[in-house]
């Protein structure tokens, strides 16, 4: 061994750089959602949710196959109050059915959807969300 430098431990590992890759952990509901979690949110909301409601309230729907599940289970996470049904048999597909409406519709998610482009994105659904917001005085 030459002089200087130190040599590396008997037993040690040799040095790799770990890079972490996995999304950050859901926040805990006191606090914000991280800008992966809201884009994350926000992007299956536009492009796979439904915005209407029952004639008596509004909702926001999200329905896809049972193979979803763990996402499913990230959006409870994200959104605490909204929930998930299923899951549904129903014309050869198995499905499930993640809702928000009420308190955590318009606290949590009508505050985040205002602040987004909608309108410079995607027209169709800045048309429903609109449709949405005015049909019930949101």
């Amino acid at each position: 061994m030459k002089h200087g430098a130190p040599g590396p431990r008997q037993g040690a590992p040799p040095e790799v750089a770990i890079t972490d890759t996995s999304p950050p952990t859901p926040p805990a509901a006191d606090r914000p959602l991280s800008d992966f979690h809201r884009g994350l949110l926000l992007g299956i909301l536009i492009g796979e949710g439904s915005f209407g409601g029952d004639g008596r309230q509004p909702q926001i729907t999200l329905r896809m196959h049972t193979r979803h599940q763990r996402l499913f289970e990230r959006l409870l996470e994200l959104v605490p109050g909204s929930k998930l049904y299923g899951p549904y048999d129903h014309g050869g597909r198995r499905y499930f059915q993640w809702m928000a409406r009420g308190q955590v519709l318009r606290d949590t998610l009508l505050p985040m959807l205002d602040a987004l482009p909608l309108e410079d994105t995607d027209e169709y659904v800045y048309e429903r969300y609109q449709e949405m917001k005015l049909r019930y005085s949101l």
